[in-house]
């Protein structure tokens, strides 16, 4: 049993950029990975952290997960929402009996990890810093921003206050809170209008600073925050996104602020453009939208609310996945126009 390591499944941009700094704070990490490539240059040259934040390059131990032997008390992992079943079945062998694993994921992975390991053996997180994966054993870290755990029954405990520490190793600010689901559904909101944004070629800000589609980052949510009151959920803000703003009776004076306010947050990054829009643009790949937005339709519809602009927002990402159509203006206008 690897009593101190502490095993970090997904080495992409979030897991990279945390076990970089954790390495690098003292703290035994093993670093896990599905790329061959990636894997080898860690062990090889190291991890590198660029970009505007702080630059430097962290010795680590990685592997692939066949490589991977042993249990571990403490596990983060980091893969893409979609790949979270796949990985959390991977990763099991290696929990301990009395070990736990932290969600350091976009959307309500939370869920997924307690149905297959428990939820007592659960621990959720909420990350919204800035990077992306250049390249075998290259990170962008792009600006820093709120980061955030806690119990999913918003105990105080000494795990939880043990990966606070961790993450305070990366993020000095990041928040120990009895209401992390209030940070996710905030995060759901906040996402829902970072895909749109993805929809387009421009960055993040040029996006949310468009007047003619202020209404859809408006719907959506609207939308996100309806189901998330439906759900008993308290949702918290962020780095410009104001749950208030979009609550059923809040003037839309305030939801313009609050989109002005995540345009403005996002002017001030080296990641103009979200991942969601990486994975369509640069690695062809699937996005995450399944796993972290037509999940919110799923929940709304078990409880007789409609989400029609969420629904909307989904057929158009698979639709430039498959190759339907571009991301271009014109693709962000269908939505004006739902």
């Amino acid at each position: 049993m690897n009593q101190n390591t502490i095993l970090i499944w997904g080495a992409g941009a979030v897991g990279g950029t945390l076990g970089a700094y954790l390495a690098r704070a003292g703290e035994d990490v093993l670093l896990v990975d599905i790329a061959e490539d990636h894997v080898d240059a860690m062990n090889r040259d190291g991890l590198a952290i660029e970009g505007p934040v702080e630059c430097f390059t962290q010795p680590v131990r990685a592997a692939t997960p066949s490589q991977v032997s042993g249990t571990f008390h403490r596990v983060i992992l980091a893969v893409k929402a979609h790949h979270t079943p796949q990985a959390v079945l991977a990763l099991r062998p290696h929990l301990a009996d009395d070990g736990s694993v932290l969600s350091a994921q976009n959307g309500l992975n939370e869920l997924v990890i307690a149905e297959a390991v428990g939820a007592e053996r659960t621990v959720g997180c909420f990350v919204n810093f800035g990077a992306d994966w250049l390249g075998p054993g290259r990170i962008l870290l792009g600006n820093r921003a709120t980061v955030a755990l806690g119990e999913l029954d918003g105990r105080d405990t000494a795990r939880s206050a043990d990966y606070h520490r961790l993450l305070q190793l990366f993020e000095p600010a990041a928040v120990h809170t009895p209401n992390i689901w209030g940070y996710l559904w905030g995060k759901l909101g906040y996402g829902a209008i970072l895909f749109a944004t993805a929809l387009t070629d421009a960055s993040m800000s040029d996006n949310l600073a468009s007047e003619p589609h202020f209404s859809v980052f408006h719907r959506l949510g609207r939308e996100v925050m309806a189901v998330a009151l439906q759900q008993g959920v308290t949702p918290l803000g962020f780095n410009g996104f104001d749950p208030l703003a979009f609550m059923p009776d809040a003037p839309e004076a305030l939801a313009r602020r609050s989109v002005a306010d995540m345009a403005e947050f996002n002017r001030h990054t080296a990641k103009t453009h979200s991942g969601i829009w990486r994975d369509l643009a640069i690695r062809k790949r699937k996005t995450e939208v399944d796993a972290q937005i037509a999940i919110i339709s799923q929940i709304g519809a078990k409880g007789g609310l409609a989400t029609p602009t969420i629904d909307r927002l989904v057929a158009l990402i698979h639709d430039i996945e498959e190759g339907r159509r571009p991301q271009s203006w014109a693709t962000l206008d269908l939505m004006v126009a739902a």
